[in-house]
């Protein structure tokens, strides 16, 4: 889950400014949770996964 759509119940502001403790503190706490694909688009995991499969394909050529 990414934080630049939430909205703080304390501040009423965006949690990514960190307007209040609360939004500091849960963008911090999101920011720990974030897994490294968090960040990546999906179609650039789409283009990651298509550049993947033509490799395999062309390396399952060159060896057969």
């Amino acid at each position: 889950m990414t934080y630049d759509r939430l909205v703080c119940a304390n501040c009423a502001g965006p949690v990514n400014e960190g307007r209040c403790p609360v939004c500091r503190a849960n963008r911090e706490r999101l920011h720990q949770q974030q897994s490294p694909f968090a960040s990546i688009s999906p179609v650039a995991l789409l283009a990651l996964v298509a550049a993947m499969a033509a490799v395999f394909l062309i390396a399952h050529h060159a060896l057969a």
